[in-house]
C-alpha cells in the first residue's frame, strides 16, 4: 500500500515537472515581455511629457492625454503578457469588449460629459479666468475638468456645469476679446433737447480716459427708438474688457447727474391718484 502511494506520488511529481518544463518558456517570455514593455512605456511617458512641455495646450488636457496614453499602453502590454501565458487572444478581446460595453451603457451620462470636456479642452471656447454666460448662469471660470466646469458667480456662489450640456449649448465669452463695446440705452423726455443730451454724453465720454478714442472706435450717441414715453438714446463706446463694468457703472451715474444739472428729463412712470369721494 505504501509502495503504491509512493509510486503515485512519483508519477504526479513527474507530471508536474513536465508541465513546468512545458510552460516555463512561456513564463520566461511573458516576464521578459512585461519587463521590456514596462521600460518602453516609461520612455514613452517621458517623451509625451516633453512633447507637451513644448506645446501651449491646457494643462488639464495635457495631463489627461498623458494618463490616457499611459493607461492604453499598459492595457496593450497586459494583453501581450497574458497571450504569452497561453490565453487565447480572441477570448480575451471578447471579454474586454463585453466589459467595455456594459461599462459604457452604465455610464452614458458620464461619457457624454467626458466627450464634452475633451471638446472644450481642445477647442478652448473659454479658459480659466474668463467671464462667461452659459446654461442660464453668468460667472468666472474657476476650474475646467474632463467632466464638468466650475464657475463663480457675482454673488460668490459656486456653480458646477456638466461639460456635456456646456459643449452642446450657446456660450458667451465676455473675456475672449481685449476690448468691448457698450450699447447703453438711456431715455429722455420728448420735451428735452436731443442735441443737448448728445453733447452732454459725448463730453462725458471724451473726458473719461478709459474710453477709447481711436478713429474707428470714437464714442457715439444715436437715437435708438422713439418709444411710447421717451426718446431712447443709444450710447456706444469702447473700453478695455477689464475696465468695462467700472466704466459702465460710473457712466450711468454721471449721465444722471449731468442731465439733472442741464435740465434734461429722464422720464419715469407717473400715477394719478383719484379720490373716490370727488
Amino acid at each position: 500500500m505504501i509502495e503504491q502511494t509512493f509510486r503515485d506520488y512519483e508519477q504526479h511529481l513527474e507530471q508536474l515537472i513536465a508541465l513546468l518544463w512545458d510552460v516555463l518558456p512561456n513564463i520566461i517570455t511573458a516576464f521578459i515581455t512585461a519587463f521590456v514593455g514596462w521600460w518602453v512605456i516609461r520612455l514613452v511617458d517621458i517623451g509625451v511629457a516633453k512633447f507637451f512641455d513644448k506645446k501651449d495646450y491646457d494643462r488639464t488636457l495635457e495631463q489627461f492625454l498623458e494618463d490616457f496614453i499611459s493607461i492604453a499602453l499598459k492595457v496593450i502590454l497586459l494583453v501581450m503578457v497574458i497571450t504569452q501565458l497561453g490565453v487565447e487572444t480572441s477570448s480575451l478581446i471578447a471579454m474586454l469588449g463585453a466589459a467595455g460595453l456594459a461599462l459604457g451603457l452604465a455610464l452614458q451620462g458620464s461619457l457624454s460629459n467626458f466627450a464634452g470636456g475633451i471638446l472644450i479642452l481642445i477647442f478652448k471656447p473659454f479658459k480659466v479666468g474668463d467671464f462667461i454666460s452659459a446654461q442660464g448662469v453668468e460667472g468666472t471660470v474657476k476650474q475646467i475638468t474632463v467632466f464638468n466646469t466650475k464657475l463663480t458667480t457675482f454673488s460668490n456662489q459656486a456653480v458646477v456645469i456638466p461639460n456635456g450640456n456646456l459643449s452642446n449649448d450657446k456660450i458667451i465669452n465676455y473675456s475672449s476679446e481685449p476690448i468691448r463695446r457698450e450699447n447703453l440705452i438711456i431715455g429722455i423726455s420728448y420735451s428735452s433737447n436731443i442735441q443737448k443730451a448728445r453733447e452732454v454724453v459725448l463730453e462725458l465720454c471724451m473726458n473719461d480716459s478709459r474710453i477709447i478714442k481711436e478713429e474707428e472706435k470714437m464714442p457715439a450717441v444715436l437715437v435708438n427708438e422713439l418709444a411710447e414715453s421717451s426718446v431712447d438714446l443709444a450710447i456706444r463706446y469702447w473700453t478695455n474688457t477689464d475696465e468695462f463694468w467700472p466704466t459702465r457703472f460710473e457712466m450711468v451715474e454721471n449721465i444722471k447727474r449731468r442731465f439733472d444739472e442741464e435740465g434734461i428729463e429722464i422720464p419715469f412712470p407717473h400715477r394719478v391718484l383719484v379720490n373716490a369721494a370727488d
